[in-house]
């Protein structure tokens, strides 16, 4: 009987000893991987050096200071000139404002073209505008020229459901429309005049850096898109090509090497979206059993999800309806 309990114990100190390890071992790797990481993050944006620097402008764009640091880390290095690739449906017109500024004064830096991969929608297309050139490919997506602001209008289901909504504010336009009850008369036309005032400058801005006239403006200032194609014909972009076209154009104009390759200049990246950590966080969460989790971490489905959410303000974006 005896035997047997020093064989319990001696059983159950081998698997505190193993979790301890084993804690160790996953520690060691988390450090590891983020310190990788982070040091090829900070290499990352130096690699531009004596070249064209080629920057990525993808998914939703809201205001983010990391990037706008990074846009100015990169105008006093020593890159040649700069290529904004650009692929986004938009996001809020703030943000939006935010990134056109920044790469305004990128421009006033470094010779720099726009090349619109897939697509350069709403609040994308004002950020395009900071370039004196825009390239696209024939089938990319451009425009979307317009501003909303969406809500949901839940009184009926809360009706169904049994609940209501006390309110007791200062004025009647307090945090209005709150998204449960009909807005009223008064709330819409104050909703109306804040749209109305951003898409008078977001139209302003397209008319302006793109030398339209009212004709011009009116033919595509109702929130529509075009294809590269159509847009070019619209004085939306200026040349329907690829990477290579936007080379060719800031060696012919901007009097840039021939023979500078183009590398990648990595802008501060959400600390959700760093894949160097995914794979820290995954490998932590498999070494504590949520290996589901996990998956959904390695996936980005988690960033993908986080991303979709939080829009907050008023935006510039194109939203299509899925057919999948």
């Amino acid at each position: 009987m005896s035997l047997d309990s020093d064989v319990i114990v001696d059983r159950r100190r081998l698997r505190r000893k193993l979790t301890f390890w084993r804690t160790i071992a996953v520690l060691v790797a988390v450090v590891a991987i983020v310190a990788g990481g982070l040091y090829a993050t900070r290499s990352g944006t130096q690699t531009s050096s004596g070249a064209i620097a080629r920057i990525k402008i993808e998914g939703l764009i809201q205001s983010n200071n990391e990037r706008i640091e990074a846009l100015e880390r990169l105008e006093k290095s020593s890159a040649a000139a700069v290529i904004v690739q650009i692929n986004s449906p938009g996001g809020t017109v703030a943000g939006s404002e935010q990134l056109y500024d920044a790469l305004v004064r990128l421009k006033a830096k470094k010779p720099m073209i726009v090349m619109v991969e897939g697509v350069a929608a709403s609040g994308a297309y004002i950020a395009a505008l900071a370039s004196d050139q825009i390239v696209a490919r024939q089938t990319s997506m451009v425009g979307s020229i317009g501003v909303l602001v969406q809500f949901p209008v839940l009184s009926g289901l809360m009706k169904t459901v049994g609940v209501r909504l006390e309110e007791v504010k200062s004025s009647p336009l307090k945090a209005a429309p709150n998204g449960i009850d009909e807005p009223s008369p008064e709330a819409r036309a104050a909703l109306e005049a804040l749209i109305k005032d951003n898409y008078t400058w977001f139209r302003g801005l397209v008319q302006n850096r793109r030398a339209m006239d009212e004709a011009q403006i009116e033919k595509v200032a109702d929130g529509r898109v075009f294809t590269g194609r159509q847009a070019i014909g619209l004085k939306l972009i200026d040349q329907v090509g690829d990477e290579k076209t936007a080379v060719a154009w800031l060696v012919a104009e901007k009097k840039i090497k021939s023979d500078l390759p183009v590398r990648d200049y990595k802008l501060s990246p959400k600390l959700g979206d760093l894949t160097f950590l995914r794979a820290a966080t995954s490998i932590t969460l498999n070494a504590v059993g949520l290996s589901s989790i996990a998956r959904q971490v390695e996936q980005g489905g988690f960033a993908q999800a986080i991303d979709g959410m939080g829009l907050d303000g008023m935006l510039a974006l194109w939203r299509p309806v899925s057919l999948n």
